[in-house]
């Protein structure tokens, strides 16, 4: 062979012959290995590596496959793939869920330029396939996950310390140094509506007859309107003051429709018919209406200082509307009998809250008590009413008269 080179080197203590070969790949140094796999004699791993590709790859291989065939996994390792591929399949269903929501979510350019030129987007100003799109958002609850529930400011630790001059005027309250360290606390007390600005004057001033004794029942007609109306909005009334206007007046039977409810029993069953309507059952329907009833509560347990502050936001949210009414054509209602409703509702309101201020501290904790009865009397009335209606269901299902044979 050409690139075989046998020497013969003479030892001093030995005379035998030693035959080498010289590197099949280099062929600079003497070879001292054999490739299993195709005999080629070489020096070196360098040597080895480069000699032959298909050999290094075939030998790896086999390797490689001879060791996992030995690895036998055990039922814990099982499981742990086994959660691997159910996350990442799930996440990769999330992202094509992502992305199918983003293609849906698309606008169109017409309306992309109306909301950077600054102009307000209606629904009315939406395309038939974006409107179509807007309500399977609504459908589905995607828009809702936008939105952070609103923790009504009555519920606030902070609601229980408001306090008012004997005029009814806000009081300015200096902080300890404990409390305006508290950023929480701090973030509480702003988000309380502030109280008049001015002195509330007395009542005899405002009218000369004795205040009537239904008045208890008109404020709790009108504190549940109030109440309604700002769980509607998500507490943020300002977004719509002329719609927060019309919930109002809907929903309460003393501003809206100038009506005298008797009896407390009376003034709720009002208001719980209209939240019941289809224009709000969306909102929840009975439950929701009767959980508005646990917030009346609340304002007439936090005493005459809490519901003179809501009365006066309530006065605000109406005045605020009354502009809009000024300043805008009302599409959907008549100018005209729009502004005298909402002149009188706001009067109504005052007059109820310099009332309110100057009654006892007494008498809220009683009217609370009050409105608790009769809402546990509605419940009761509820439940009694669904197992009337199961009973009658249960008895078109069973023969009455049965057959004598």
């Amino acid at each position: 062979m050409a690139d075989t080179i046998v020497t013969s080197d003479q030892s001093s203590t030995s005379s035998l012959n030693a035959t080498r070969i010289i590197c099949h790949v280099c062929q600079k140094q003497f070879s001292q290995y054999t490739c299993p796999r195709c005999n080629s004699r070489y020096c070196s791993l360098p040597c080895y590596k480069s000699h032959s590709l298909c050999c290094t790859e075939s030998f790896m291989k086999e390797n490689v496959v001879q060791e996992l065939q030995q690895m036998q996994p055990d039922e814990q390792t099982k499981h742990k793939m086994l959660d691997i591929l159910k996350r990442f399949h799930s996440e990769e269903e999330m992202d094509n869920m992502d992305e199918d929501s983003f293609e849906d979510s698309t606008l169109s350019e017409e309306t992309i330029e109306k909301i950077l030129s600054g102009q307000e987007i209606s629904f009315d100003d939406l395309s038939l396939e974006e409107k179509k799109r807007f309500q399977r958002a609504i459908a589905c609850g995607e828009l809702s996950k936008m939105i952070t529930p609103w923790d009504p400011w009555w519920s606030k630790h902070s609601a229980r310390n408001i306090r008012l001059s004997r005029e009814g005027t806000q009081l300015v309250q200096p902080l300890s140094e404990q409390e305006s360290l508290d950023d929480s606390e701090s973030n509480e007390s702003s988000e309380i509506p502030l109280g008049p600005e001015v002195p509330l004057p007395p009542l005899s001033r405002l009218s000369s007859k004795e205040p009537s004794p239904l008045l208890t029942v008109h404020l709790v007609d009108i504190l549940y309107s109030y109440c309604f109306t700002l769980r509607l909005y998500n507490g943020d009334w300002k977004s719509d003051p002329m719609g927060s206007v019309m919930v109002v007046l809907s929903v309460s039977s003393v501003l809206g429709q100038g009506g005298q409810p008797e009896t407390v029993l009376e003034a709720l069953t009002h208001c719980l018919e209209q939240v019941c309507s289809p224009a709000y059952r969306h909102m929840g329907g009975l439950q929701f209406g009767l959980g508005v009833i646990d917030d009346v509560i609340s304002l007439l347990s936090l005493g005459g200082p809490a519901m003179v502050c809501a009365l006066c936001d309530m006065r605000r949210l109406i005045q605020e509307g009354e502009k809009e009414v000024k300043s805008e054509k009302p599409r959907k209602f008549r100018r005209n009998e729009t502004r005298s409703a909402v002149k009188q509702a706001e009067r109504k309101i005052y007059f109820i809250m310099c009332w309110v201020h100057e009654q006892a501290k007494e008498a809220w904790s009683s009217l609370a008590a009050i409105v608790t009865t009769q809402k546990t009397l509605a419940v009761k009335f509820q439940g009694n009413n669904k197992a009337e209606k199961l009973n009658r269901a249960e008895t078109r299902g069973k023969c009455l008269i049965e057959e004598i044979e």
